[in-house]
């Protein structure tokens, strides 16, 4: 990569790593989501998939709060600082930050009742990540990401390109439901990140942060290009929401069938 790339990348860590969240999303959110985890054991095990630095991850434990939680991340700066977090509040006992990368995170198969995951799995592609917390899952376990999805057919040019950089397999809401009925999930339900899912937590942090490191680095030509830049996320949504939005979606894996139960063809599942 080349100076202007690994500056960009400082500048971007040093914005990220200081916000509450990585992404859009708050409690509200979450607990609305986890109402539509049912059946969930009275002492769930839960995965957190590309946790950041935690604000969803905390938001489970105190929502589960006889849960064990497993969070997982590969940029190590994240994690310490939830591992920190976990400390102050008393919650070691019960959640666990791990490095680890998604794609490939050496957990034992079928382990969880509860698989968690806010903005993270486009990253590895949807589908293959959607196979990779099927994997996870214990048979009757729950699914519950939010993923960006387009609303408009024909966005601007300047949103378009935005998100092609970053996710250029982004769909709409009807093919992340088939992508969940291809990996063999049942959908339960799900409903669009309102805005304040967008601001509170996220870009108002952002824009505070943004803000402060131009006075850091005022006589920094380099950096200053670099936060305009990420500045112009926050004003894209301000300007474009129209156009995308963030999802919640919950699913459900089927329960394994017993020895003999018919499966719904002219056969029995031996």
């Amino acid at each position: 990569m080349n100076e202007t790339g690994n500056r960009f990348l400082e500048l971007f860590f040093e914005v990220y790593e200081a916000l509450p969240r990585q992404g859009p999303g708050n409690r509200a959110c979450a607990a609305r989501a986890l109402a539509l985890c049912r059946e969930l054991p009275p002492a769930p095990a839960v995965l957190d998939v590309g946790c950041g630095g935690g604000g969803q991850t905390l938001h489970l434990a105190e929502l589960l709060p006889t849960a064990s939680i497993v969070a997982i991340d590969s940029h190590a700066p994240l994690l310490a600082r939830l591992k920190s977090e976990a400390r102050k509040r008393g919650l070691d006992a019960r959640l666990k930050a791990v490095e680890a990368d998604m794609a490939k995170p050496g957990l034992p198969e079928r382990s969880f009742d509860l698989v968690w995951s806010e903005g993270a799995l486009y990253s590895i592609g949807l589908r293959k990540a959607l196979r990779v917390c099927r994997g996870l899952l214990r048979p009757g376990g729950c699914l519950a990401f939010t993923d960006a999805v387009w609303r408009k057919d024909d966005p601007p040019a300047e949103v378009k390109a935005a998100f092609d950089a970053d996710y250029p397999g982004m769909g709409r809401s009807e093919d992340v439901l088939a992508a969940l009925a291809d990996a063999g999930f049942d959908y339960v339900g799900g409903f669009l990140l309102p805005d304040e899912a967008w601001q509170d937590d996220f870009y108002t942090p952002m824009r505070h942060r943004i803000a402060e490191l131009r006075r850091t680095y005022g006589g920094d030509a380099e950096a200053l290009a670099a936060l305009d830049e990420i500045a112009r996320e926050p004003d894209m949504h301000n300007q474009h929401s129209d156009c995308y939005a963030y999802e919640f979606f919950v699913a459900r894996l089927p329960e394994a069938r017993k020895p003999g139960s018919y499966n719904g063809r002219n056969d029995l599942v031996s």
